[in-house]
């Protein structure tokens, strides 16, 4: 400061001044710097400066103390709280008497954190044998996420052991649990399977996905440094456990059913097979098979073929077995008594340029022996007395054209057009089974009515209380416009509760309680038909092969070319058999398929018939029925069977 007041003294042209100790002596207050104005905008300008600062801080301090500041307190929470998740059991799938169909097990999974994991490439790849994927899947499963990743979830306990073996640092374990099915392959269709999230993919399991899975709960608690809890904060919610689910079907009839139709196929080299068999007192569903089946608990290299619940989800036409209800339809209305003759001679019947035929030539025939020996040419007589809307319309009412209410996925409406767009020759070749089409389950509801007098009685998958309680129809619908395609005809109302406890006990042997259903035919005519249906497993009908050792049965057997492009196919066939037992007081319902027969033989009556004979009697055995026929040696092999005209 002293160099710059002796440099303006010289400007100036004043003499330096010196101090008393040489040294030149400032005038600080006559400072040209001090003597200089300050500009006002800049006084200003930093005033306005400090201002914005304060303000901006102000404003940061508020946003992140009361706008934001439930973020903050997350983030530091989140350092040494945490939620841990009580996870709920699922709950268990029974079947009527208490057998488990599906359960869950604690099972290990494996995770790692990979920028903790310390192994040698030996080590990498003897754990990637263990985790059965190649080394490569597991490398690039490790470079995916550095802090955690899934190695292998809900493996057997031996695998997990074997990599504790291993001693790899980063890797660690977690029980979780999966779901086993004890039944395996014969229940797969019904009880169907959960994901790796332990979610109803298909099913009972999908069906009842909001009963099965309960709810989760949750904790809080205090963490330490090292993720150990010290002390629980808040309040827990605990975990709800998921209800069990009490089925109608009984896990023997099941594995029965399974395996004669599992055998059937084999024998016949055939594509696919299905078994419906239903109590036609309580309207439960005993039985539902599918070949080819899986394993629930496996589901490795798993088809589509395998997945389908062909008895549900599968449509055919039905062939033969729809004429008893043609011929009921004849009798209730007074058409025809069960001796009146009908001429089918020559076999062979000409209707709008297209011509039907029997197998052969049968002359005259009595309307019970037109079911008897399946004759297509008595059926398209009969059919011909009627009105296409009575016949539209008894299809409706035993279930044609609408979708089974069951409460299952995949349940399928099979297709019954409107009765106003059929021609003759259509009315006629529907009267045995051509030109609509239904399942395997549709069929098996459908042949209810002729063992419970004239009924049509629900169904139901889930177990029915021992009191049964009745079930009343609702309302009727009948079709007003054909545009508007074929209307439900009947609705029913169930009233029942499905046994969701665990400790339930089953119910007491003793009669079963008759469901009540919704009358299609007069007792008098049912019990007519199922004289007929008994004549059919008899001398001169088309299946002695269906008799069972010590029961009176009756049915009817299907043979039918299958759809192939816009025709029928010359040797591909389906054939099936839908039949009751006992007819002398009916308990069941029985109904097989067997698709594409390639052995040889692929008539209804040879092929899917032996099959209901011995799940007829494993089956009223396994009820305790009691036989009402004297039991003696078979000779239903011996017995010529009358060829089916289809």
């Amino acid at each position: 400061m002293s160099r710059v007041a002796d440099l303006w003294r010289r400007l100036r042209g004043q003499p330096r001044r010196q101090g008393g100790n040489g040294m030149p002596t400032v005038r600080y207050a006559t400072s040209p710097l001090l003597a200089s104005r300050t500009p006002p905008w800049r006084v200003k300008f930093l005033i306005g400066a400090i201002g914005l600062g304060f303000a901006v801080l102000i404003g940061r301090a508020a946003w992140i103390q009361i706008v934001h500041n439930q973020f903050y307190l997350d983030q530091g929470a989140s350092r040494y709280e945490r939620r841990i998740e009580l996870q709920a059991t699922r709950g268990r799938i029974l079947d009527r008497n208490g057998e488990l169909l599906a359960s869950s097990v604690p099972a290990p999974s494996l995770w790692a954190i990979p920028k903790d994991l310390d192994a040698s490439p030996a080590e990498l790849k003897q754990l990637a044998k263990l985790l059965d994927m190649p080394a490569a899947d597991l490398k690039k499963r490790l470079d995916s996420n550095p802090n955690f990743v899934w190695l292998r979830r809900k493996v057997e306990d031996k695998v997990a052991q074997q990599v504790a073996a291993l001693k790899v640092k980063g890797v660690y374990e977690l029980r979780e649990a999966r779901r086993q099915y004890p039944e395996g392959e014969s229940a797969a269709h019904i009880v169907g399977f959960t994901n790796i999230e332990d979610e109803g993919q298909e099913g009972i399991e999908l069906a009842y996905q909001k009963q099965l899975a309960g709810r989760d709960g949750s904790r809080h608690v205090i963490k330490d440094r090292l993720g150990r809890p010290v002390e629980a904060v808040g309040d827990t919610i605990p975990a709800v456990d998921g209800q069990a689910i009490r089925l109608s079907v009984d896990a023997k009839v099941q594995f029965y059913a399974y395996q004669r139709i599992r055998d059937a196929v084999l024998q016949h080299k055939a594509k696919a097979g299905s078994v419906v068999v239903l109590d036609a007192v309580t309207g439960e569903v005993l039985a539902l098979a599918n070949v080819p089946s899986y394993a629930p608990g496996d589901r490795r290299n798993l088809t589509g073929a395998q997945l389908r619940n062909r008895a549900l989800t599968d449509t055919f036409e039905p062939g033969s077995t729809m004429k008893p209800i043609v011929t009921s339809l004849a009798l209730e209305t007074k058409r025809v008594r069960p001796d009146t003759i009908i001429s089918t001679a020559p076999g062979r019947l000409t209707i709008d340029g297209s011509t039907i035929s029997d197998s052969h030539a049968h002359g005259d025939l009595t309307v019970e022996q037109v079911i008897q020996k399946s004759s297509n040419v008595g059926t398209a007589k009969m059919a011909l007395m009627m009105q296409p809307r009575e016949m539209w319309e008894i299809f409706t009412a035993v279930g044609l054209g609408r979708k089974p209410q069951i409460g299952f996925p995949g349940a399928v409406t099979g297709r019954l057009r409107p009765y106003k767009s059929w021609r003759r020759i259509e009315q006629v070749t529907m009267s045995y089974g051509y030109g609509l089409s239904a399942s395997l389950f549709q069929l098996a509801q459908a042949y209810t009515i002729f063992a419970t007098d004239g009924e049509l009685i629900p169904m139901t998958l889930l177990k029915r209380d021992g009191a049964a309680d009745a079930v009343a129809p609702v309302r009727k619908v009948t079709q007003s416009d054909a545009a508007e395609g074929p209307r439900p005809v009947l609705a029913f109302k169930t009233a029942f509760r499905p046994g969701t406890d665990d400790e339930a006990m089953p119910a007491p042997a003793g009669e079963p309680v008759q469901v009540r259903g919704t009358r299609v035919i007069s007792p008098e005519t049912a019990r007519a038909v199922r004289k007929m249906l008994n004549l059919v497993t008899l001398a001169g009908g088309t299946a002695p092969k269906a008799q069972a050792l010590g029961y009176s049965v009756g049915g009817k057997t299907g043979t039918a070319h299958k759809v192939e492009g816009r025709g029928y196919s010359g040797n591909k066939y389906r054939a099936w058999f839908v039949g009751i037992a006992p007819i002398s007081k009916p308990r069941i319902v029985v109904a097989v398929m067997v698709d594409e027969p390639s052995n040889g033989v692929y008539f209804g009556g040879d092929v899917a018939a032996p099959v209901f004979s011995q799940v007829v009697q494993q089956t009223l055995h396994r009820l305790g029925v009691v036989p009402d026929l004297e039991v003696q040696p078979q000779i239903q092999s011996n017995i010529p069977a009358e060829v089916e005209s289809f």
